[in-house]
């Protein structure tokens, strides 16, 4: 059965986790181990780092299990009639 897609956003960064992919070679969690630490049952936290810093070390990863989605746009506010 395959697993759930993780997702772990910001309002600057969204990170996705693809555990069905991963090959476990451990690039996020020594590139960044802030963020990636997988001791921690939440264990993708975007908001420890600045965005550019958490994407350059997303890119790194070798089998695409870590992806970068643009953050979720707000809704835009509705004005009264």
């Amino acid at each position: 059965m395959p697993k759930r897609l993780q997702v772990y956003e910001t309002p600057a960064i969204t990170v996705t986790f693809d555990p069905d992919i991963c090959t476990h070679s451990g690039h996020c969690v020594r590139g960044l181990p802030a963020v990636f630490d997988v001791k921690r049952k939440r264990w993708v936290r975007p908001e420890l780092a600045p965005a550019e810093a958490v994407a350059a070390q997303v890119a790194r990863c070798p089998s695409g299990a870590l992806q970068l989605r643009p953050p979720a746009s707000p809704e835009p506010a509705t004005s009264p009639d």
